[in-house]
C-alpha cells in the first residue's frame, strides 16, 4: 500500500485499492467452478503453505547494454566475468533468451509480463518510455505478498508520479529514471523521488545501497532489483577496471569488422568486468549472511550490445530485431531447488521471468490471464525436460519486427532462418519453407491487431502534484524549444537547454496538475558569469514566478574528461539547485514554460525543473 500523508490522496488509494482487488481475484479465477467452499479452501491452503515454509528472496540484476557475447562463459576470451560465469555454473542458464532490441520496452516486459506496446511503452524517451499508470508491475504483487521491494539503479519507465518506481510496488529507490544519464561519477541521483549527490562511481554506488537493503530486510522477504547503467555510453570507468584493457590486442573481432571501434570494445569491455565485480559483491553479501541457498538470484541484460564487438558470430546490435539485438544471458541460481549445472534449450523471453518467479514464490499475479509469459519453474527445477514451446517471441522496434518459434526466425524482411544450425543467420529459407514463414508472418499480424485493439494512443501529459507524492521532477528531455533556444544534443536523455538569445525563446512543458495549489519551484540550472543578472521566468495558466540569478556557479563542462571513448550523447555540466519561489498552479492539463526574460549576454544552461507542493489548493 502506498504511505499516504494526507486527506486529499482518495485517486491514488482508488488505484491501490484496485490492484489489491486485482490480486485477491487472482486467487479466485482457478478455483470459480468449484464455488466459494472451494475458493476459501484454497486460499487457506496457501496461506498454511506460505506459513509453513519461508519464502525465497528474489535478487534480479539487470546489465545495460551487454551483449550476449560479453562474457568469458560464453567464449569472449577478452574479458574475464569470473562471477557471472559462476552463476550460471551454479544455477541454471539459458541458450536462446530473449529481450526487446532496446531499454524501456524490455524493462516494461519484465515489469509487467505483458508485451511492452500493450502496457504504454513504444519508446525510449520524451515520455514513449513510461508504464501505463493502471497496470499492476510485478513489484506491486510482491509488495502486496508481504515482501520488501527496492530498485537500485536505471528505471527508465517513467519520472513523475504515478509512473516513478515508488508508485509501482518499490518501497526504496536510489539510480535515476531516464534511458541513460551524463555522468558516472558524483552526478545526481534521485532517492525516493528526491534529488541527491551520488558517491563515487554510479554501479559501484548502486551496489552498496542494493546490499544496505539487504541487510536491512534480512529478517523478511525481499524483492530487489539491481539494474546497472554499465555498459551503456558514456563509456567511462575507473582506472582499476580500464588499465587491463586500455591498450588491449583484440582478437576477436565484430560480426561485421569493418564496423568496430576498437576503442569502445574496450571500455565495455572494461564496464563489463566492474558490473561482475560488483555483481561477486552482491553474492559475497547473501553469503555473509547466510541466506544465498534461500535466495533466487536472476541475471539477464536489457538488449544487445552497444556497438559492434564480439558477440558469437550473431547478426545485429542494440536496436535490431535480429539475434544479436535481442538475444541476452539468463541465468537463474536458486540452490535450494535449481540443480547447478543446467543447461536450458528452449527458447524463453523476459515476459516468462513474471509468471516464472511469481510461481517459484507463491506469490499471486494480478491479472494472471492477461500475461504473455509462460511459467518455466518447472523446466528450472528439472521436472521436465523441456517446455512446449506453445506461443511465438516477438521481437518488436521502430517498426520493425521478428518472430521466433522453436529454433526457427522469421526476420522484419520475411528471411527464414533455422537458428540451431545457422545462428549467424546466413541461409534464408523462405522459398524451402514457405508453410512455416507464412505461418510466423501471420502471427505478426495477429500481434499486431491485438496490440492495436488493447493500446490506447495518448500524448499522456507530464503529472505535477500526485496526492501522496507532491514533488514532481521536470527534466528538460520532456520538454520542447520554441525559439532559438538549443538542446544540448540530439538524444534527448540528460540534455539540457541553452543559447536564450531573446525573450521569446522558452522551454515548454505539456502537463497535467493532478493537485491544485502552491508549489516551491526548484531550477537545477549552471550560470556562467555573463548570465550573472538573467531574470528566469516560469509560467502557467496565467500565474508566474521569477528569480534574477545572482550568482554565477562551476559551468565548465562535465562528464567528457572522464570518458574513456568520445560519447555520442551530450555532456553535463555541474547543475545547481536555484530557488524560484512558488507557483500557485489551476487544476487540470496545460502549458508550462520557462524562459529568460533579461539576458545580459549569455543564458544559464537549464537541466531539469522540480516542483514540490507546499499547500493545496483552497
Amino acid at each position: 500500500m502506498h504511505r499516504c500523508f494526507e486527506d486529499d490522496c482518495d485517486r491514488d488509494c482508488q488505484q491501490t485499492w484496485r490492484r489489491s482487488v486485482s490480486l485477491l481475484l487472482a486467487f479466485f479465477r482457478p478455483v470459480t467452478s468449484g464455488g466459494i467452499a472451494a475458493t476459501l479452501l484454497a486460499i487457506a491452503a496457501h496461506c498454511a503453505a506460505s506459513a509453513t515454509a519461508p519464502r525465497p528472496n528474489v535478487l534480479v540484476i539487470i546489465a545495460d547494454d551487454m551483449g550476449w557475447g560479453d562474457l568469458s562463459l560464453h567464449g569472449n576470451t577478452a574479458v574475464k566475468t569470473p562471477h557471472l560465469d559462476g552463476l550460471a555454473a551454479d544455477g541454471a542458464s539459458f541458450r536462446r533468451f530473449y529481450v526487446q532490441p532496446v531499454c524501456a520496452p524490455t524493462r516494461a516486459e519484465f515489469l509487467t509480463g505483458r508485451d511492452h506496446r500493450s502496457v504504454g511503452v513504444t519508446g525510449v524517451s520524451e515520455g514513449s518510455e513510461r508504464l501505463n499508470a493502471e497496470v499492476t508491475t510485478i513489484a506491486d504483487s510482491f509488495r502486496a505478498a508481504g515482501y520488501a521491494t527496492g530498485l537500485f539503479g536505471k528505471w527508465h519507465n517513467g519520472t513523475q508520479p504515478p509512473y516513478h518506481p515508488i508508485c509501482r510496488g518499490f518501497e526504496e529507490f536510489y539510480g535515476f529514471t531516464s534511458g541513460h544519464w551524463g555522468h558516472y561519477f558524483d552526478f545526481w541521483l534521485d532517492q525516493n523521488n528526491q534529488m541527491v549527490t551520488g558517491r563515487g562511481y554510479a554501479a559501484n554506488d548502486f551496489t552498496e545501497h542494493a546490499k544496505q537493503f539487504i541487510q536491512t530486510h534480512r529478517q523478511q522477504p525481499f524483492f530487489a532489483v539491481v539494474a546497472f547503467n554499465t555498459p551503456h555510453s558514456p563509456m567511462q570507468v575507473p582506472d582499476t577496471w580500464w588499465t587491463r584493457h586500455a591498450e588491449q590486442e583484440i582478437q576477436l573481432r565484430a560480426t561485421e569488422p569493418d564496423s568496430e571501434d576498437i576503442p569502445h570494445t574496450r571500455a565495455a569491455l572494461a564496464m563489463v568486468e566492474n558490473l561482475d565485480w560488483n555483481v561477486g559483491r552482491l553474492l559475497k553479501q547473501l553469503e555473509t549472511m547466510g541466506i544465498a541457498q534461500e535466495t533466487i538470484v536472476v541475471f539477464f541484460s536489457d538488449n544487445g550490445p552497444n556497438g559492434h564487438r564480439w558477440n558469437g558470430g550473431l547478426r545485429g546490435i542494440k536496436g535490431s530485431t535480429d539475434e544479436g539485438g535481442v538475444r541476452s544471458p539468463l541465468f537463474v541460481r536458486w540452490p535450494a531447488q535449481i540443480p547447478s549445472a543446467t543447461r536450458i534449450t528452449t527458447p524463453a523471453c523476459v515476459l516468462d521471468l513474471p509468471p516464472t518467479l511469481g510461481h517459484l514464490c507463491s506469490v499471486a499475479l494480478a491479472d494472471p490471464n492477461r500475461l504473455d509469459g509462460l511459467d518455466l519453474s518447472s523446466l528450472l527445477q528439472g521436472r521436465v525436460a523441456e517446455v512446449a514451446d506453445r506461443r511465438v517471441i516477438i521481437s518488436h522496434w521502430s517498426g520493425q519486427t521478428s518472430a521466433r518459434r522453436g529454433s526457427l526466425l522469421l526476420d522484419h524482411e520475411g528471411r527464414l532462418y533455422d537458428l540451431l544450425a545457422d545462428p549467424g543467420q546466413h541461409r534464408d529459407l523462405a522459398a524451402e519453407r514457405p508453410d512455416i514463414a507464412d505461418e510466423l508472418a501471420a502471427e505478426m499480424v495477429r500481434r499486431e491487431k491485438r496490440i492495436q485493439e488493447v493500446s490506447v494512443p495518448d500524448a499522456k501529459p507530464f503529472t505535477i502534484g500526485h496526492r501522496c507524492h507532491p514533488v514532481s521532477h521536470l527534466p528538460v528531455r520532456d520538454a520542447t524549444a520554441q525559439g532559438g533556444v538549443k538542446r544540448s544534443n540530439h538524444y534527448p536523455n540528460c540534455s539540457f537547454f541553452s543559447d536564450w538569445t531573446r525573450p521569446s525563446d522558452a522551454v515548454v512543458w505539456d502537463v497535467e496538475v493532478v493537485t491544485p495549489g502552491a508549489y516551491a519551484v526548484t531550477l537545477f540550472a549552471a550560470v556562467p558569469a555573463d548570465a550573472v543578472g538573467s531574470e528566469v521566468c516560469l509560467r502557467a495558466d496565467g500565474a508566474e514566478c521569477r528569480v534574477v540569478l545572482a550568482a554565477a556557479t562551476d559551468y565548465q563542462t562535465l562528464g567528457p574528461a572522464q570518458d574513456r571513448v568520445q560519447r555520442q550523447e551530450g555532456p553535463v555540466k555541474h547543475f545547481r539547485p536555484i530557488s524560484m519561489g512558488s507557483l500557485e498552479m489551476h487544476p487540470g492539463r496545460q502549458k508550462l514554460g520557462l524562459s529568460v526574460d533579461s539576458i545580459p549576454s549569455l543564458g544559464p544552461a537549464i537541466w531539469q525543473l522540480s516542483l514540490e507542493r507546499i499547500r493545496p489548493q483552497g
